[in-house]
């Protein structure tokens, strides 16, 4: 932590607002020259200042005894260095006005007051652009996504805008606006270190069949370019078509950064990642920096986080990992939902009542078929008296008013427990009865809730007390097979998120974007 502090002190004193005069040097064509012109502060006229109806501008200017705040040289150079690295935060540069920017710089010397004032305030106003884009993002999931329920982020824009009035804080200023989560600062670096990968011109790769160790195919010489392009195979002198030892463990290395199977053999998967162009994983990372906005700005203490896309639940306690679990995700078609809620309750031996999707698609058409799916299923039907429907008297035309409930046991579809916690999807964490699919890489097969890998494990780390809730109690409960509700008494929260990039050591990290979300965002982004 001590390190955190130490490198914000340390920007803090490099750059200053106040008392900086510095000359920017570049060769850059499109990056803007900044005037060395001496500070020239101007009055600003009250009465137009509120012609701007614009409450958080006329803050600010208040606050600065109604004079200029960006003419003095050092406070321009650090806001317009800002808004050309904007497309380092994952933002679109055509949302800033830079050609009026650089216009007013190369005129800086001849602008009269009233221009200076105007420029003042074209500088305030792609400021609180900024602020707004990167604290809370550009577009609202909400209009976005019917299975999104995180709340709304909100920020003080104006409280965050005066931040960039106090001495030395401009660093420190643009610090509080970001998000604070590791993922996002991965991100960053994740954006960063794709910048320095030359352009990617490499040419499309398709294969017919699988690739094997040893085999020999014209395609592996395409393949190794792509390898050695990003940095998973060493450079060759020349390039043969055998796929050799060295080209299989670049091959695992790939596979792992995508979290596909490590195996060594080149299937669909494994080429639909190595098409994958530089500007792709670019937009791509874009994508998810917007997603993280949108996310809590802070979590809790105690909480459980799942990326749905990376199929893996993470228990925090005291903000560390202290579990790792493997996890089911919903299918494109019945996707998981996007949410944050509080755990509430464990359910042992739980009962199913089948939710209506599932009614409607899976078990009404398969009652139609056969009879004897309900008995198999193990599933008594209530009709809206609460009787029970036999299969004999059990009618097509009320299907879908029935009650379907299956009863407790392993054979349940939600295995032997599951953990509850407030949300309008109906959805939980539970067992499964069908265990062999958490070998699966891809685990995007549920109906939209979460099945998690050793359950029980996680239960009794839940329930949080091991004289009353150990093992051998949770065994002897599921024996006894009748259901059991037993809350959860810590505080402890669960979000479910989803991301498909980041970086971890340098090196940079995707899933499969299993609802295909990254690239209809990118597109919104940019239009």
């Amino acid at each position: 932590m001590s390190r955190i502090y130490f490198f914000i002190i340390l920007l803090i004193t490099t750059f200053s607002c106040k008392d900086k005069n510095k000359l920017i040097e570049t060769d850059v064509e499109d990056e803007i020259t900044i005037n060395t012109v001496e500070n020239r502060i101007v009055a600003i006229d009250s009465v137009f200042l509120s012609k701007s109806n614009d409450s958080i501008l006329i803050s600010f200017y208040k606050k600065n005894a109604l004079k200029t705040f960006w003419s003095n040289h050092s406070c321009r150079e650090n806001l317009v260095q800002l808004f050309q690295s904007v497309e380092f935060d994952g933002l679109h540069s055509k949302d800033f006005d830079l050609k009026k920017i650089n216009k007013n710089e190369k005129s800086f010397q001849k602008l009269n007051d009233n221009e200076l004032v105007d420029y003042d305030f074209l500088l305030t106003k792609n400021l609180i652009q900024y602020i707004k884009k990167v604290a809370v993002g550009s577009l609202d999931p909400k209009s976005l996504y019917k299975d999104w329920d995180l709340k709304k982020n909100k920020i003080d824009i104006q409280e965050h805008l005066l931040d960039f009035q106090k001495k030395d804080s401009f660093d420190y200023a643009l610090f509080r606006v970001k998000p604070k989560h590791k993922v996002y600062q991965s991100l960053e670096e994740a954006l960063k270190l794709l910048e320095t990968f030359p352009k990617d011109d490499l040419s499309k790769i398709e294969i017919s069949e699988k690739i094997v160790a040893n085999d020999t195919n014209d395609v592996i010489i395409p393949i190794k370019r792509r390898l050695m392009y990003w940095n998973d195979l060493k450079p060759l002198d020349s390039l043969t078509s055998i796929y050799d030892e060295s080209t299989q463990n670049a091959i695992k290395k790939f596979q792992m950064r995508h979290g596909l199977a490590p195996d060594g053999v080149i299937g669909k998967g494994t080429v639909a990642a190595l098409n994958f162009s530089k500007e792709k994983r670019k937009a791509q990372i874009i994508a998810n920096m917007e997603r993280w906005r949108w996310y809590p700005k802070e979590f809790e203490k105690d909480h459980l986080i799942i990326n749905i896309p990376d199929y893996t639940l993470l228990a925090i306690k005291d903000k560390d990992t202290s579990r790792t679990h493997k996890v089911i995700v919903g299918t494109a078609k019945r996707s998981t939902p996007i949410l944050s809620s509080k755990l509430s309750y464990v359910v042992f031996n739980p009962t199913w009542t089948v939710p209506p999707t599932i009614l409607k698609e899976d078990v009404i058409p398969a009652t139609q078929k056969n009879r004897s799916y309900l008995a198999k299923k193990n599933i008594t039907v209530y009709d809206s008296k609460g009787q029970i429907v036999s299969a004999e008297n059990w009618q097509a035309s009320k299907a879908r008013n029935y009650r379907y409930v299956q009863s407790p046991g392993p054979n349940n579809s939600l295995g032997l427990v599951k953990i509850m916690f407030p949300n309008r999807f109906s959805v939980y964490l539970h067992d499964t009865n069908t265990r062999g699919y958490f070998e699966r890489e891809n685990r995007s097969i549920s109906s939209g809730c979460v099945r998690v890998q050793n359950p029980f494990e996680l239960t009794e780390y839940l329930l949080n007390d091991p004289e009353k809730w150990n093992k051998e109690t949770i065994d002897e409960i599921l024996e006894e097979g009748t259901t059991k509700n037993v809350n959860i008494n810590q505080n402890c929260y669960i979000h479910l998120l989803y991301w498909t990039a980041w970086s971890e050591n340098g090196q940079l990290i995707f899933r499969d974007d299993i609802y295909n979300l990254d690239a209809e965002l990118y597109k919104k982004l940019r239009n």
